[in-house]
């Protein structure tokens, strides 16, 4: 190990200092330096990215996933739930094997109103009601920028519990993991994302995340902690343990440099393999306020000399020359887009998509695309558990017990028992519509616009389309793309039996005047008519959600990306046919024609991404590509209900679980146990 005497560049143990990123002169250079270690850490990212670190001979693979969210213990996305349910069925074909998949997650405590954890004792309860009997396994010190900016020694307990197939281990700290919200919090942040009673944000509370996660390692390591064996592989779960890439493989380089650790201990964490998994490339976790403190708490009186050497893959883009930030902003995505060994994507189109389109890869375009080239980003789906997905007698007995309804279990062996089902739906539709008290009982939070009585108008429910969205209500689900849809069709078709429209969710009061109440007086205009069949609404209530997928015959997806989409896969699980804009894991989950209905083009910020060349100079933009998609489905619906038939019950049969034949969980073990998935 080499003295901090003896080393050649080591004056630099300092942080950096605040507000070093501001002000128009700020650059990134990188300068010549002759130290092997500063070398190193150079020359880390073009490693990884270019594939050439190799990947370590496994027999059996112990791999932790390391997430913020959970769908046992916290949840708020799709990502909480691959942290349930990838290591719940790993575990499940492999454990016989020797090989593990463990969660690694924050010990949340607290009440957001809609989000509430405790520990009793050892007894952990998490914000989704499900309990865990704890075990103590050690305390960890983190140290990480206090109150006033400055280290501060924080003591982490971790325990270890186990919950179904899956072993967890928990970090606990009150002052990062307190869920309690201050006053002002922003309204959209609940969950593990609230500016909480301590004044700290989603970013510096996973940053602390990753930090802790990397002590514990450390010990591991260094044997002052034992019981807890040291992973094989690190699986991050989006950008909320982004920073988890730099840790290992900068931190450690930098602390044998300043002969703070031996070389073997540095080497042992190292070589720890990190698959960095995104979800949505969007969110990335920027924070430019905070730039200095975070890196000074990641990587304390080193972040000098890490940040200076830093180098990205590809500097000819002013914007992210450094791997730790983009421009002159913290962002805890790029650590592990430039660093980590591997990087996944939900869908194979979305790795497609976000390598190849600046709109959708934004600043990791090109890192993205370096990476694709030398086969180490991959593209895989994520699973959903059918057993939870498709229609369930128990479900559906106590939605009649809620609403006093009368609909019908069915399954893809006699999906024709969902017909019943939709004249089900109509009557309680036209009950909501008509009887205020029965309204305010059954879907309270709920804000209807206009809802009118149909259940005399419909003479044949079977001949009857049924559509329904029950989405949020953000842009992102394109909810105006379908809206302009409708009026296009409307203005355009005139039926015997109008489709009925179920649209609604989550979300602003502005988005949904702006969007859907406009959509119904839209219609108005043209058909009152047709305008009686749309029904919008702004609220969710998991009852009201279900019983629409019960009845609908198609479920509308006009969404400007889905990197993976879940949504679709359950509606198919009940026989509700996607209609969908093909971008992401929508082209990857619908087999246009067979078991939904696709559009032929997609266009992201005008710019074509998929599809023919002489289909999108027809189609122009994604509002005629979806209505052009909205028509076949009706065209067949009213035309060749033996087609419909058929389909329904293709995408009933559709198994996206994870551990069938050929699925997701199998690419996953070869990726931990290779580096690679094998089958492309």
């Amino acid at each position: 190990m080499k003295s901090a005497a003896e080393s050649e560049c080591s004056e630099v143990f300092k942080p950096l200092p605040k507000g070093f990123n501001r002000g128009r002169k700020f650059t990134v250079t990188f300068s010549v330096c002759n130290n092997p270690y500063f070398r190193e850490i150079q020359n880390i990212s073009k490693r990884q990215c270019l594939g050439k670190a190799e990947w370590p001979a496994f027999e059996k693979a112990r791999a932790w996933m390391i997430s913020a969210e959970t769908g046992t213990f916290m949840k708020w996305g799709g990502l909480g739930m691959v942290a349930s349910e990838l290591p719940e069925a790993f575990n499940k074909c492999f454990n016989a094997e020797g090989s593990e998949m463990l969660v690694v997650t924050p010990l949340y405590k607290g009440n957001t109103g809609k989000k509430k954890a405790a520990l009793d004792g050892l007894c952990y309860r998490g914000a989704e009601k499900k309990e865990a009997l704890l075990s103590s396994a050690a305390v960890v010190t983190v140290s990480f920028a206090g109150a006033r900016g400055t280290l501060v020694n924080y003591k982490v307990k971790v325990y270890t519990a186990g919950c179904g197939r899956t072993n967890y281990i928990f970090l606990e700290n009150d002052r990062f993991f307190s869920i309690n919200p201050r006053a002002d919090n922003p309204p959209a942040q609940d969950g593990c994302y609230v500016l909480n009673e301590h004044n700290v944000n989603e970013v510096e509370r996973f940053a602390f995340f990753s930090k802790a996660v990397y002590r514990l390692i450390e010990d591991i390591v260094a044997k002052k902690v034992t019981g807890i064996e040291k992973p094989d592989v690190l699986l991050a779960n989006d950008w909320h343990s982004g920073a988890i890439s730099g840790l290992v493989k900068y931190l450690p380089v930098a602390k044998a440099e300043a002969g703070i650790m031996d070389e073997m201990s540095a080497a042992a964490i190292g070589h720890i393999p990190v698959i960095h998994l995104a979800h949505h490339l969007g969110y990335q976790g920027w924070d430019y306020q905070n730039t200095a403190r975070l890196l000074n708490s990641l990587y304390e009186n080193l972040a000098t000399n890490v940040f200076k050497n830093a180098k990205a893959v590809k500097t000819a883009n002013p914007r992210t020359k450094n791997a730790l930030i983009v421009y002159d902003s913290y962002n805890q995505a790029a650590c592990n887009f430039n660093l980590a060994d591997r990087v996944v994507t939900v869908s194979k189109n979305y790795m497609e998509e976000v390598s190849k389109e600046l709109s959708m890869g934004f600043d990791f375009r090109d890192v993205l695309k370096i990476r694709k080239d030398h086969r180490n980003f991959f593209g895989i789906v994520n699973g959903y558990d059918k057993k939870l997905i498709a229609p369930l007698k128990d479900k559906i007995e106590a939605i009649n017990q809620y609403f006093g309804s009368d609909f019908k279990f069915y399954d893809e062996n006699n999906p024709g028992v969902k017909l019943q089902n939709k004249a089900a739906f109509i009557r309680l539709i036209s009950k909501i519509a008509r009887d205020k008290v029965y309204k305010n009982r059954v879907i309270p939070l709920v804000d209807t616009y206009c809802f009118e009585d149909i259940e005399k108008d419909v003479k044949n429910p079977e001949k009857t389309p049924i559509f329904c969205a029950t989405s949020r209500l953000v842009e992102q689900k394109g909810y105006d793309i379908a809206a302009q849809a409708i009026v296009n069709i409307v203005e355009n078709h005139t039926y015997r039996e109008y489709p009925i429209f179920i649209l609604g969710g989550a979300g602003s009061a502005e988005y949904f005047q702006k969007v859907l109440e406009k959509l119904k007086d839209k219609v108005r205009k043209i058909s009152p008519l047709a305008a009686k069949r749309i029904f919008v609404f702004r609220g969710y209530k998991d009852e009201f959600a279900y019983a629409v997928q019960l009845a609908a015959d198609f479920y509308m997806m006009p969404s400007r990306f889905e990197p993976c989409g879940l949504t679709q896969m359950e509606a198919m699980a009940k026989g509700a046919l996607p209609v969908a804009t093909s971008t992401g894991g929508l082209v990857d989950t619908i087999d246009d024609g067979r078991d939904g209905f696709r559009t032929e083009v997609f266009f992201s910020k005008k710019q074509h991404v998929y599809g023919s060349n002489l289909m999108a100079k027809r189609l122009k933009n994604n509002v005629n590509a979806y209505t052009q998609a909205l028509n076949k489905a009706l065209e067949t619906f009213y035309n060749r209900p033996e087609t419909i038939r058929q389909m329904t019950q293709n995408a009933m049969r559709k198994d996206f679980s994870w551990d069938v034949p050929g699925g997701s969980v199998y690419k996953y073990y070869n990726l931990l146990l290779k580096g690679c998935i094998l089958d492309g």
